[in-house]
Protein backbone atom coordinates (compact mmCIF):
# COMPACT_ATOMS: atom_id res chain seq x y z
CA UNK A 1 0.00 0.00 0.00
CA UNK A 2 1.50 3.34 -1.02
CA UNK A 3 1.93 6.13 1.52
CA UNK A 4 -0.30 9.10 0.72
CA UNK A 5 0.38 10.91 3.98
CA UNK A 6 2.66 13.66 2.72
CA UNK A 7 1.99 13.91 -1.02
CA UNK A 8 5.76 14.02 -1.67
CA UNK A 9 5.73 12.08 -4.89
CA UNK A 10 7.73 12.48 -8.07
CA UNK A 11 5.71 13.19 -11.23
CA UNK A 12 6.81 12.40 -14.79
CA UNK A 13 4.99 13.73 -17.86
CA UNK A 14 5.37 11.75 -21.10
CA UNK A 15 4.58 13.51 -24.39
CA UNK A 16 4.95 11.75 -27.77
CA UNK A 17 5.90 14.07 -30.66
CA UNK A 18 6.07 13.88 -34.43
CA UNK A 19 6.70 17.19 -36.19
CA UNK A 20 5.15 19.29 -33.42
CA UNK A 21 7.60 22.22 -33.43
CA UNK A 22 4.82 24.76 -34.04
CA UNK A 23 2.63 23.32 -31.27
CA UNK A 24 5.13 22.92 -28.44
CA UNK A 25 5.29 26.66 -27.58
CA UNK A 26 1.56 26.42 -26.83
CA UNK A 27 1.97 23.34 -24.63
CA UNK A 28 5.27 23.16 -22.75
CA UNK A 29 5.04 26.58 -21.03
CA UNK A 30 1.76 25.38 -19.48
CA UNK A 31 3.34 22.36 -17.77
CA UNK A 32 2.73 23.02 -14.05
CA UNK A 33 5.50 23.11 -11.44
CA UNK A 34 4.20 19.88 -9.87
CA UNK A 35 5.77 17.98 -12.80
CA UNK A 36 9.30 16.97 -11.83
CA UNK A 37 10.34 15.24 -15.05
CA UNK A 38 9.30 16.13 -18.60
CA UNK A 39 9.94 13.43 -21.22
CA UNK A 40 9.52 14.12 -24.92
CA UNK A 41 9.45 10.92 -26.98
CA UNK A 42 10.19 11.87 -30.55
CA UNK A 43 9.05 9.73 -33.46
CA UNK A 44 11.67 10.69 -36.05
CA UNK A 45 10.51 14.29 -36.55
CA UNK A 46 11.80 16.11 -39.62
CA UNK A 47 11.16 19.61 -38.26
CA UNK A 48 12.69 21.42 -35.26
CA UNK A 49 10.63 19.59 -32.63
CA UNK A 50 13.64 18.55 -30.54
CA UNK A 51 15.37 21.94 -30.71
CA UNK A 52 12.16 23.76 -29.78
CA UNK A 53 11.52 21.43 -26.83
CA UNK A 54 15.06 21.94 -25.51
CA UNK A 55 14.84 25.71 -25.95
CA UNK A 56 11.56 25.89 -24.07
CA UNK A 57 12.56 23.41 -21.32
CA UNK A 58 16.33 23.01 -20.95
CA UNK A 59 15.85 20.15 -18.47
CA UNK A 60 13.63 18.13 -20.81
CA UNK A 61 14.60 14.52 -21.46
CA UNK A 62 14.54 13.68 -25.16
CA UNK A 63 13.87 10.04 -25.96
CA UNK A 64 14.11 8.71 -29.52
CA UNK A 65 11.56 5.97 -29.93
CA UNK A 66 12.75 2.64 -31.21
CA UNK A 67 10.00 2.12 -33.80
CA UNK A 68 7.02 4.14 -35.03
CA UNK A 69 3.55 4.89 -33.72
CA UNK A 70 2.04 6.40 -30.59
CA UNK A 71 1.92 3.10 -28.73
CA UNK A 72 5.63 2.51 -29.12
CA UNK A 73 6.35 6.15 -28.20
CA UNK A 74 4.41 5.85 -24.95
CA UNK A 75 6.06 2.53 -24.11
CA UNK A 76 9.49 4.13 -24.57
CA UNK A 77 8.47 7.06 -22.39
CA UNK A 78 7.06 4.81 -19.68
CA UNK A 79 10.25 2.73 -19.68
CA UNK A 80 12.34 5.88 -19.27
CA UNK A 81 10.18 7.58 -16.63
CA UNK A 82 11.47 7.75 -13.05
CA UNK A 83 8.34 9.22 -11.44
CA UNK A 84 6.04 7.66 -8.87
CA UNK A 85 3.21 9.07 -11.02
CA UNK A 86 3.22 9.15 -14.81
CA UNK A 87 1.05 11.55 -16.82
CA UNK A 88 0.45 10.94 -20.53
CA UNK A 89 -0.70 13.83 -22.72
CA UNK A 90 -0.47 15.05 -26.32
CA UNK A 91 1.85 17.59 -27.93
CA UNK A 92 -0.65 19.20 -30.30
CA UNK A 93 -2.41 21.44 -27.77
CA UNK A 94 -5.56 19.33 -27.58
CA UNK A 95 -4.89 18.26 -23.99
CA UNK A 96 -4.37 21.07 -21.47
CA UNK A 97 -1.39 20.61 -19.12
CA UNK A 98 -3.13 22.90 -16.62
CA UNK A 99 -5.49 20.01 -15.86
CA UNK A 100 -2.64 17.87 -14.50
CA UNK A 101 -3.29 18.89 -10.85
CA UNK A 102 -6.84 17.49 -11.11
CA UNK A 103 -5.46 14.13 -12.24
CA UNK A 104 -2.89 14.15 -9.44
CA UNK A 105 -5.56 14.98 -6.87
CA UNK A 106 -7.55 11.94 -8.00
CA UNK A 107 -4.51 9.70 -7.57
CA UNK A 108 -3.60 11.17 -4.21
CA UNK A 109 -7.19 10.59 -3.11
CA UNK A 110 -6.66 6.86 -3.55
CA UNK A 111 -7.11 5.99 -7.24
CA UNK A 112 -4.54 3.88 -9.06
CA UNK A 113 -5.42 5.19 -12.51
CA UNK A 114 -6.96 8.59 -13.31
CA UNK A 115 -8.67 8.37 -16.69
CA UNK A 116 -9.52 11.52 -18.61
CA UNK A 117 -12.98 11.77 -20.12
CA UNK A 118 -14.51 14.31 -22.46
CA UNK A 119 -18.04 13.03 -21.92
CA UNK A 120 -18.61 13.22 -18.16
CA UNK A 121 -19.97 16.32 -16.44
CA UNK A 122 -17.34 19.02 -16.75
CA UNK A 123 -15.71 17.48 -19.83
CA UNK A 124 -16.00 18.63 -23.43
CA UNK A 125 -14.39 18.24 -26.85
CA UNK A 126 -13.92 20.98 -29.41
CA UNK A 127 -11.93 18.65 -31.65
CA UNK A 128 -13.82 15.36 -32.07
CA UNK A 129 -15.77 14.83 -35.31
CA UNK A 130 -19.29 13.32 -35.40
CA UNK A 131 -17.88 10.13 -36.97
CA UNK A 132 -15.22 9.74 -34.29
CA UNK A 133 -17.74 10.50 -31.54
CA UNK A 134 -20.12 7.82 -32.82
CA UNK A 135 -17.33 5.29 -33.23
CA UNK A 136 -16.00 6.02 -29.75
CA UNK A 137 -19.47 5.53 -28.28
CA UNK A 138 -19.91 2.12 -29.94
CA UNK A 139 -16.43 0.92 -28.97
CA UNK A 140 -16.84 2.30 -25.46
CA UNK A 141 -20.09 0.37 -24.97
CA UNK A 142 -18.44 -2.78 -26.31
CA UNK A 143 -15.60 -2.55 -23.79
CA UNK A 144 -18.00 -1.88 -20.91
CA UNK A 145 -20.06 -4.92 -21.90
CA UNK A 146 -17.11 -7.29 -22.40
CA UNK A 147 -14.93 -6.20 -19.50
CA UNK A 148 -17.37 -4.88 -16.91
CA UNK A 149 -15.93 -1.37 -16.95
CA UNK A 150 -17.93 1.85 -16.59
CA UNK A 151 -16.00 4.09 -18.93
CA UNK A 152 -17.59 7.12 -20.56
CA UNK A 153 -14.72 7.81 -22.99
CA UNK A 154 -12.67 4.89 -24.30
CA UNK A 155 -10.34 6.54 -26.80
CA UNK A 156 -9.11 9.65 -24.97
CA UNK A 157 -5.37 9.72 -24.31
CA UNK A 158 -5.11 12.03 -21.30
CA UNK A 159 -4.42 9.81 -18.30
CA UNK A 160 -2.28 9.67 -15.16
CA UNK A 161 -1.36 6.67 -13.05
CA UNK A 162 0.90 5.34 -10.33
CA UNK A 163 3.94 3.65 -11.83
CA UNK A 164 2.99 0.27 -10.33
CA UNK A 165 0.20 0.12 -12.95
CA UNK A 166 2.88 -0.54 -15.58
CA UNK A 167 3.12 -4.10 -14.27
CA UNK A 168 -0.41 -4.75 -15.61
CA UNK A 169 -0.40 -2.30 -18.53
CA UNK A 170 2.28 -3.94 -20.69
CA UNK A 171 2.10 -1.54 -23.65
CA UNK A 172 3.11 -3.68 -26.62
CA UNK A 173 0.96 -2.14 -29.36
CA UNK A 174 2.20 0.46 -31.84
CA UNK A 175 -0.55 2.82 -32.93
CA UNK A 176 -3.48 4.94 -31.76
CA UNK A 177 -5.14 1.83 -30.35
CA UNK A 178 -2.83 2.27 -27.37
CA UNK A 179 -5.45 4.13 -25.31
CA UNK A 180 -7.87 1.21 -25.68
CA UNK A 181 -5.09 -1.27 -24.90
CA UNK A 182 -4.30 0.60 -21.68
CA UNK A 183 -7.91 1.15 -20.63
CA UNK A 184 -8.90 -2.48 -21.19
CA UNK A 185 -5.93 -3.77 -19.24
CA UNK A 186 -6.67 -1.40 -16.39
CA UNK A 187 -10.26 -2.67 -16.34
CA UNK A 188 -8.97 -6.24 -16.16
CA UNK A 189 -6.33 -5.48 -13.54
CA UNK A 190 -8.69 -4.74 -10.67
CA UNK A 191 -7.00 -1.39 -10.03
CA UNK A 192 -9.06 1.53 -8.78
CA UNK A 193 -9.85 3.49 -11.96
CA UNK A 194 -11.54 6.87 -11.60
CA UNK A 195 -12.53 9.23 -14.39
CA UNK A 196 -11.47 12.87 -14.48
CA UNK A 197 -13.47 15.36 -16.60
CA UNK A 198 -11.26 16.96 -19.24
CA UNK A 199 -11.70 19.54 -22.00
CA UNK A 200 -10.19 18.59 -25.35
CA UNK A 201 -9.19 21.59 -27.47
CA UNK A 202 -8.61 21.83 -31.20
CA UNK A 203 -5.00 21.14 -32.13
CA UNK A 204 -3.05 24.36 -32.61
CA UNK A 205 -1.27 23.62 -35.89
CA UNK A 206 -1.00 20.80 -38.38
CA UNK A 207 -3.32 17.94 -39.24
CA UNK A 208 -4.27 15.08 -36.97
CA UNK A 209 -2.47 11.84 -37.74
CA UNK A 210 -5.49 9.81 -36.61
CA UNK A 211 -7.59 8.11 -39.29
CA UNK A 212 -11.08 7.31 -37.99
CA UNK A 213 -11.74 4.18 -40.08
CA UNK A 214 -8.24 2.70 -40.04
CA UNK A 215 -7.58 3.38 -36.36
CA UNK A 216 -11.15 2.47 -35.39
CA UNK A 217 -10.65 -0.97 -36.91
CA UNK A 218 -7.37 -1.34 -35.02
CA UNK A 219 -9.17 -0.42 -31.79
CA UNK A 220 -11.83 -3.08 -32.47
CA UNK A 221 -9.17 -5.70 -33.14
CA UNK A 222 -7.45 -4.70 -29.90
CA UNK A 223 -10.69 -5.17 -27.95
CA UNK A 224 -11.25 -8.63 -29.42
CA UNK A 225 -7.62 -9.64 -28.92
CA UNK A 226 -7.70 -8.57 -25.28
CA UNK A 227 -10.92 -10.51 -24.75
CA UNK A 228 -9.31 -13.68 -26.11
CA UNK A 229 -6.10 -13.06 -24.16
CA UNK A 230 -8.00 -12.57 -20.90
CA UNK A 231 -10.07 -15.72 -21.44
CA UNK A 232 -6.98 -17.77 -22.21
CA UNK A 233 -4.92 -16.36 -19.38
CA UNK A 234 -2.09 -15.75 -21.84
CA UNK A 235 1.30 -14.87 -20.33
CA UNK A 236 2.66 -11.37 -20.82
CA UNK A 237 5.62 -10.58 -23.05
CA UNK A 238 8.26 -8.13 -21.88
CA UNK A 239 6.89 -4.71 -22.81
CA UNK A 240 9.98 -2.55 -22.26
CA UNK A 241 11.30 -1.41 -25.65
CA UNK A 242 14.81 -0.24 -26.48
CA UNK A 243 15.24 3.50 -26.91
CA UNK A 244 17.90 6.18 -27.27
CA UNK A 245 18.23 9.32 -25.17
CA UNK A 246 19.76 12.64 -26.21
CA UNK A 247 21.68 15.03 -24.02
CA UNK A 248 21.59 18.78 -24.51
CA UNK A 249 24.99 20.43 -24.89
CA UNK A 250 26.33 23.79 -26.03
CA UNK A 251 27.07 22.17 -29.39
CA UNK A 252 23.55 20.84 -29.71
CA UNK A 253 21.99 17.45 -29.14
CA UNK A 254 24.02 14.28 -29.17
CA UNK A 255 23.38 10.68 -28.26
CA UNK A 256 23.70 10.10 -24.55
CA UNK A 257 22.89 6.40 -24.45
CA UNK A 258 21.20 3.52 -26.21
CA UNK A 259 19.45 1.73 -23.38
CA UNK A 260 18.55 -1.41 -25.35
CA UNK A 261 15.48 -2.58 -23.41
CA UNK A 262 16.85 -2.18 -19.86
CA UNK A 263 15.39 -4.52 -17.28
CA UNK A 264 15.27 -1.78 -14.63
CA UNK A 265 15.01 1.55 -16.47
CA UNK A 266 14.05 3.42 -13.31
CA UNK A 267 17.57 2.87 -11.94
CA UNK A 268 19.32 4.51 -14.88
CA UNK A 269 20.82 7.93 -14.28
CA UNK A 270 22.13 10.51 -16.71
CA UNK A 271 25.86 10.94 -17.13
CA UNK A 272 27.28 14.16 -15.77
Amino acid sequence: MRDLSNNKVRVSAVIPTLNEAANLPHVLPLIPACVDELIIVDGHSTDDTIAVAQALCPDVRIILQSARGKGNALACGFAAASGDIIVMLDADGSTDPREIPAFLATLLAGADFAKGTRFALGGHSADITPLRRAGNAVLNSTVNLLFGSKYTDLCYGYNAFWSHCLDDMHVTCDGFEVETHINVRMALSGHDVREVPSVEHERQFGVSKLNALRDGSRVLRTILRERVRAAAGAPEDDWRPSFQELERSSAGSHLLADWGAPAEPRLLTLAA
